[in-house]
């Protein structure tokens, strides 16, 4: 496992060629993608809090070379408040993507100039440097939207470069619409959460996610080129075995790949 100084300096060597891009997990739904020459940090968990069981991999001022950072909700281990200044900081000209219903809020309480956020909603598409960007409204236990703007609290993201098409879903329930909604692309990678939802959590304030059996029925519908789950083994009150996972998986559907990362390992993606 990389870390700190080790991890950035796996990043920034890595040159995935056209068609290719490379990505690391660094725990919870955090990842880094490296594709069309871009550094994108999405949903970077990089506070040390106390329940963690998978210490941070970086400390934000280690973040020097992103381009786009993603916050697909603002919760905590996804948009990570005490981290996101330090990062704006240490890369300077990094744009950051949120919903749109947050923005102005984020701007304002991270310190972090106004014009250094992209808003997206449901269904909304930007291009920043080459990398196209569509918002889809997430369903974190419920498809909540705000009353005044009709905007979404919660999203995920596609993202589309050099032919290559990533799904970062952030904390998500299937819902109708979602399914015909990401049939609009042919996925090549999609990351997804798994640690699910019960009474429990919900009524301790733990928004829950896809079961293990709704991501991996997700991406049976989809049949993206490589499914990755995430969500589980951060928090010891909010995860599940990612084994029960890949054994439905390879029971289910066969032709599936998928793959379950090591943290701060480095994997290439190759296109087809």
């Amino acid at each position: 496992m990389l870390v700190h100084d080790a991890l950035i300096e796996d990043i920034d060597s890595c040159t995935p060629i056209e068609g290719e891009c490379a990505f690391w997990w660094l725990g919870q739904h955090s990842f880094i993608v490296k594709l069309a020459g871009k550094v994108l940090y999405i949903d970077p968990f990089l506070s040390d809090e106390p329940d963690r069981l998978i210490p941070p991999l970086l400390n934000a001022t280690e973040v020097t070379n992103a381009n786009l950072v993603f916050g697909t909700h603002d919760h905590g281990d996804h948009i990570d408040h005490p981290a996101w200044p330090d990062i704006a900081k240490a890369s300077s000209d990094a744009i950051f993507v949120v919903p749109e219903l947050v923005k102005e809020d984020l701007s304002s309480s991270l310190n972090i100039n106004a014009e250094r956020f992209v808003g997206l909603d449901d269904g909304r598409q930007v291009e920043v440097n080459g990398v196209k960007i569509t918002g889809i409204a997430a369903a974190h236990e419920f498809l909540d939207r705000d009353e005044a703007t009709g905007r979404y609290p919660y999203l995920g993201y596609v993202v589309e470069a050099e032919g290559l098409t990533v799904y970062h879903s952030g904390d998500t329930c299937i819902y109708e619409g979602l399914i015909s909604k990401l049939r609009h692309w042919k996925l090549d990678i999609a990351f997804l959460p798994i640690n699910g939802r019960d009474a429990v959590r919900l009524s301790a304030g733990c928004i829950g996610n896809m079961t293990y059996q709704e991501a991996a029925d997700l991406a049976g519908e989809l049949h993206p080129r490589l499914t990755v789950p995430a969500h589980f083994g951060m928090f010891g009150w909010n995860t599940v075995d990612p084994y029960l996972f890949t054994d439905y998986v390879k029971t289910k559907y066969p032709d599936l790949d998928t793959r379950l990362c090591e943290t701060g390992k480095g994997y290439i993606f190759r296109g087809a």
